[in-house]
């Protein structure tokens, strides 16, 4: 095993983030082809969270137990059942709740058994590079899934088929170097434990874990969910015909920035003496406030500079929660521990949903502000918890 292992498992890992991610901007394309609700679409995000909540939760123990290799394989797979039932079943709503649930579970497995593998097989490097060879495929496996997916939904032939067809080709082609990989846990290691002692935190780690990561974990994929959902939305009437296409530059937008800003954490967080996360929660704060102004302005350009600042904070906040919650966790539980914190990131992407749902009792404009004052309290708190807690060990 060398250094380089890892980068057997990083196409696996990109391509589940692509599948995981293709659908967003053909979200739009649905409601104008198949005339779905807003109810409905909502419903399709909903199935794609109910899958993610026992992927993340069982899919640490189960690669503890059985291995990472075939923990990542099985999620390989099932993001490829998951492309070709939305592929196939653009015109049913129960076809795309299924095929978002499996997703679901495709992308939860990946990224806490490919996360864990990662670390494993990065031996020699530092945690801080480590978490950020994961956090950096997945990244840019999203962006590149909405990127494409939206460009060929806008300029391909058959828009509902051709963007999971594609999907599906190259996870068949990234398959292959899974089988060179070195496995870092082998079948029957460890001995079989309840579940709550797979995801066990040390009494130690307590704290700062509530503390730092859980009050900043939501904003993670917060931040995106506002810029990929809300943010299209608002500037809908001015992007015309090219509204998916704008959809997917949103996407592309917030995930490069996402990935570009990750290299330069360690730096920042020097800079800052360790309140990275703070800055980052505070840069969601400032962008909520923009699309807030943009309900007025309906401008193409406001929006993009909110989706540039709400990628930057989910590059900070990502790599960040990775880092401290991998440095927190008991060595032999550190994929059930990662498991939990994904699955508390991914709770920001019920955002759009609930700004939606409380549209009928406030204007958008003071929910958006709600949204960055929320954020602001978040920052206090992580300050707070930062300044009583130690760092970890």
């Amino acid at each position: 095993m060398t250094d380089r292992s890892w980068r057997g498992v990083a196409p696996a890992m990109f391509m589940v983030a692509w599948g995981g991610n293709h659908f967003s901007p053909l979200l739009l394309l649905y409601r104008q082809v198949e005339h779905y609700s807003a109810v409905e679409v909502d419903l399709f995000f909903a199935f794609y969270i109910l899958g993610l909540v026992p992927g993340f939760l069982l899919a640490g123990p189960l690669s503890d137990r059985f291995g990472r290799r075939p923990l990542v394989a099985a999620a390989l797979a099932l993001g490829v059942v998951g492309s070709v039932v939305l592929g196939l079943g653009a015109a049913s709503p129960a076809a795309l709740c299924a095929g978002r649930l499996v997703s679901g579970v495709s992308v939860a497995s990946v990224m806490v058994a490919g996360t864990t593998w990662v670390k494993e097989l990065s031996v020699a490097a530092a945690p801080p590079v480590r978490a950020r060879r994961a956090a950096l495929t997945l990244t840019v496996g999203f962006g590149i899934g909405a990127a494409a997916g939206g460009a060929l939904a806008q300029w391909g032939p058959a828009p509902t088929l051709l963007p999971y067809a594609v999907q599906v080709l190259l996870s068949l082609v990234a398959a292959l170097p899974l089988a060179r990989t070195p496995e870092t846990r082998p079948r029957g290691l460890l001995p079989v434990r309840p579940l709550r002692e797979e995801l066990h935190l040390p009494a130690a780690s307590r704290p700062r874990f509530l503390r730092v990561v859980v009050p900043m974990a939501p904003w993670v994929f917060g931040a995106p969910a506002l810029a990929f959902v809300v943010g299209p939305a608002l500037v809908a009437g001015r992007t015309g015909a090219y509204t998916i296409a704008y959809a997917a530059l949103a996407a592309v937008v917030t995930l490069t920035l996402g990935a570009g800003v990750q290299p330069f954490v360690p730096r920042l967080a020097r800079r800052v003496r360790g309140r990275q996360a703070v800055v980052g929660l505070v840069l969601v704060g400032v962008a909520s406030l923009l699309l807030a102004l943009d309900v007025a302005l309906g401008s193409v350009g406001v929006a993009l500079v909110a989706a540039a600042l709400l990628g930057t904070a989910y590059g900070i906040c990502i790599l960040t929660g990775l880092v401290e919650t991998q440095a927190l966790a008991d060595p032999e539980r550190v994929a059930g521990l990662t498991g939990v914190y994904y699955s508390l990131i991914y709770v920001g992407f019920v955002l759009p949903a609930v700004l939606s749902g409380l549209s009928v009792v406030a204007p958008e404009v003071w929910l958006l502000v709600l949204v960055a004052l929320a954020a602001g309290a978040c920052a206090v708190a992580v300050e707070r918890g930062l300044r009583s807690t130690g760092p970890p060990a």
